[in-house]
C-alpha cells in the first residue's frame, strides 16, 4: 500500500483544497444531510486559507517560485539555534555565533581555566569581531589538546614566560600588568571563553595551532600550512 503521494500529487492536492475553499461555495446543498460534514470541514478550511491571504496560501502548495519542499524550513521557529556535537563529546548542543546571541547568555564565571582563558582573549583579540575572538580561542584550545604543547590552558597561554624563547602570547611579556579597563569587553570575552570551553562556538581555523597578524610575516609563517583568515589574523598548522 502507498501511505505517501508523490511531490506532484501532494502539489495538486493542496492546490485543489485552495481552489475550492477560494473559489467553490462554502457550503452544498441545505436539504443533503449526506454533505453536512464536508460542508463543515470546507467552511473551515476556507476561514483558514482566507486568514491566510492569497499569496501565502500559494506559496504554501508550493505554487509559483516556492517550492512545497520548502514548507518545513518556514514552519521552524525563527529563535532556534543550531546544535552541533559538543567537542568532550558530550551529545548536542546549542551553538552561539554572533554577538547578538551572546548578549543572551549569563554572566559568565568560572575556574583557573576559564579566566587563563578570557585574559588571553582580552589582551589578544577584544577588539575583533565574533568569529574572530572565536577564532584565537580555538588556537589555545588547539594547543592545549596538542602533544606539542602543554596540556592546561593557563599553561599554554603562560608558555615562553621567562624563557630564553619569549612568550607565545606577546602580552604576557610587555611588562605591563594585566589589567582590565574595559568593563564590556571584559563581560563579552568571558561569555565567548565559557562558551568555548562548553563547545559551544564553531570551529573556524582548520585546526591551527598558530596565527599572526597581517601586519608581520615572521619567518615560521613559510614553514607552515595557512589554513584561514579572519579578521587581520592569519592562521596555520604544521604541514
Amino acid at each position: 500500500m502507498k501511505l505517501l503521494p508523490n511531490l506532484k500529487s501532494a502539489k495538486l492536492a493542496v492546490y485543489a483544497t485552495i481552489l475550492m475553499a477560494f473559489c467553490a461555495p462554502a457550503t452544498f446543498a441545505a436539504d443533503d444531510a449526506a454533505f453536512e460534514p464536508v460542508n463543515k470541514i470546507l467552511s473551515q478550511e476556507r476561514r483558514l486559507l482566507m486568514a491566510l491571504g492569497t499569496n501565502r496560501a500559494k506559496k504554501i502548495a508550493g505554487i509559483g517560485s516556492k517550492s512545497i519542499v520548502r514548507i518545513a524550513s518556514w514552519s521552524k521557529p525563527k529563535a532556534e539555534k543550531a546544535k552541533v556535537k559538543a567537542e568532550n563529546g558530550g551529545g548536542s548542543v546549542q551553538v552561539v555565533s554572533s554577538f547578538k546571541q551572546l548578549s543572551n547568555e549569563p554572566r559568565a564565571k568560572g575556574g583557573a581555566e576559564w579566566a587563563c582563558l578570557t585574559e588571553a582573549l582580552y589582551f589578544e583579540a577584544r577588539g575583533e569581531s565574533f568569529k574572530g575572538i572565536s577564532a584565537v580561542a580555538e588556537v589555545i584550545i588547539n594547543r592545549q589538546k596538542s602533544s606539542r604543547f602543554p596540556n592546561s590552558v593557563c599553561a599554554v597561554i603562560s608558555q615562553g614566560v621567562g624563557g630564553k624563547r619569549g612568550c607565545q602570547f606577546s602580552y604576557k611579556c610587555d611588562g605591563k600588568a594585566e589589567v582590565y579597563h574595559e568593563p564590556k569587553a571584559y563581560a563579552r570575552v568571558a561569555k565567548m571563553a565559557k562558551l568555548k570551553l562548553e563547545g559551544r562556538l564553531t570551529k573556524v581555523t582548520g585546526g591551527a595551532l598558530f596565527y599572526h597578524t597581517t601586519a608581520v610575516r615572521p619567518s615560521w609563517s613559510r614553514k607552515f600550512r595557512r589554513t584561514a583568515q579572519v579578521g587581520v589574523h592569519l592562521f596555520y598548522k604544521p604541514s
